[in-house]
């Protein structure tokens, strides 16, 4: 636990705006995404919600999903030295405030409070998890939606605030258990962090149009016992100053995307072949790879995006059933197609028959790889079912592999994989903050992105003159 108080002056937003915050990958909800969703948003205080996903919530309701709101204490203790007003008067405030908050950012917002003390929600652990399994219950029966179909929306579990913390345990928890999708909000870490801390270098961004940025600002501007002074007098000074309200009137919001503890990336889990040969054995074509006009476009704007013809010696990561593999090997003197999946090899087999240079091979990258070396790798639709780790191993083979002057191509779905650490935006990040390699080539759209990266040429070590 960090030592903080909210009179530290602590990071400014200049400094954070001057981080790379705003290269963060995004957290894309598009019409669509929202209806038939359900989102439970938990605060631990009255304003925590409108400081940290109050942009958020405004995005819901406009896309029309289900939100449910849970408020675990009245933030009674915010002003322990008052002279005017005593923490039961400021609990009845500070609900009323978070009523009004609500009704700015969703007029039909089902609310509930569980009235736990303030600051002390570590000694009330078993009603906190208690009552977030039954609104979990209630929002599971309401919708008859899958776990993946509810998310949780929770302060960040390492944020510094006893309260925060301890909420933020129970939501990772409850979403780790259940296979929910969560989102984490940071709120004090703004005032205590740093841009050399890594952990938001992993984060998604909510870009937030005009009216979501008033809607959120109105909310927060509603917490007036926070943001105001109560009186004159010492004591009663406003919580909340305006240089800490920087870091919430960006023009964007800012999530940790965390799944479930039980899921593994699925080229690291000890089944990867079970897992995808259950896939590829209920269809041969379970991503509509040969009939998706998406597909079929993605596949051509790849192969245009390859910088050279032809290349000597080409590998595929992740090839499923050859749909790219039939095409890129046409363009390779030698080319080899991998997958964790023997059921989807065999499918990529029979599709590059014809092709002698072409071959393939069942491996589970990154801990098997292929000897040689290649002056084109493709890695398309498969980042991002690896764990952080287990992408930076793929990083450093691919870095190992690949001929000086090669391409690196990478394409991936730009939404969030529910169930799955990392989305198609914090793969193509990763890899070009581990590699620093020169870019190629790019091409993003909301759906995906593709990208090129290239191998630094080799330099020659020039002798120097005898002694």
């Amino acid at each position: 636990m960090v030592s903080f108080t909210h009179q530290d002056a602590g990071t400014s937003e200049a400094a954070w705006a001057a981080s790379g915050l705003v290269a963060q990958p995004e957290l894309l909800l598009e019409p669509g995404e929202g209806a038939g969703r359900v989102f439970i948003v938990l605060a631990a205080h009255p304003d925590d919600e409108s400081l940290g996903a109050g942009g958020l919530m405004a995005r819901l309701e406009r896309l029309g999903a289900r939100v449910t709101v849970l408020l675990c204490t009245a933030g009674e203790s915010s002003h322990p030295d008052s002279p005017s007003t005593t923490p039961e008067q400021l609990a009845g405030v500070r609900l009323k405030e978070f009523g009004g908050a609500l009704e700015r950012l969703l007029p039909e917002s089902e609310w509930r409070f569980l009235g736990l003390p303030d600051g002390r929600l570590a000694d009330h652990r078993e009603e906190l998890r208690a009552a977030l399994q039954r609104a979990i219950a209630e929002a599971t029966a309401a919708s008859g939606l899958p776990p993946a179909g509810i998310t949780l929306v929770a302060p960040y579990r390492h944020d510094g605030h006893t309260d925060h913390e301890e909420l933020g345990a129970a939501a990772a928890e409850a979403a780790n258990a259940g296979g929910h999708g969560l989102l984490e909000y940071p709120i004090w870490y703004w005032l205590w962090a740093d841009a050399t801390d890594p952990a938001w270098q992993s984060w998604l961004r909510l870009p937030l149009d005009p009216a979501e940025q008033r809607a959120k600002a109105a909310a927060m501007a509603a917490h007036s016992s926070q943001v105001q002074a109560l009186s004159g007098q010492p004591g009663d000074e406003a919580l909340l100053s305006p240089a800490f309200l920087g870091h919430f009137e960006r023009p964007f919001e800012t999530f940790a995307w965390q799944r479930p503890t039980g899921a593994t990336g699925a080229y690291a889990a000890a089944d990867a072949e079970g897992v995808f040969d259950a896939v590829h054995t209920e269809t041969d074509d379970p991503w509509e790879y040969t009939t998706s006009w998406y597909e079929q476009r993605k596949r051509s704007l790849t192969l245009a995006a390859l910088p050279g013809e032809v290349y000597t010696a080409g590998l595929e990561i992740g090839c499923s059933i050859g749909t790219l593999s039939a095409e890129l090997a046409q363009r390779c003197t030698t080319f080899l197609a991998v997958d964790a999946s023997s059921a989807a090899l065999a499918h990529a087999a029979r599709r590059l028959d014809h092709l002698p240079a072409a071959r393939t091979r069942q491996l589970t990258v990154p801990q098997e790889w292929p000897d040689g070396r290649f002056d084109l790798i493709v890695v398309s639709e498969v980042g991002y079912y690896l764990a952080a780790g287990e992408l930076a191993g793929l990083f450093a083979r691919v870095e190992a592999a690949l001929l000086p002057g090669g391409a690196l191509v990478l394409c991936h779905w730009r939404h969030p994989i529910s169930g799955w650490e990392l989305d198609g935006d914090a793969v193509h990040a990763a890899a070009r903050r581990q590699l620093g390699w020169s870019d190629a080539g790019l091409y993003r759209e909301r759906d995906f992105i593709l990208e090129v990266l290239t191998a630094p040429l080799e330099t020659a070590v020039v002798p120097g003159p005898e002694g």
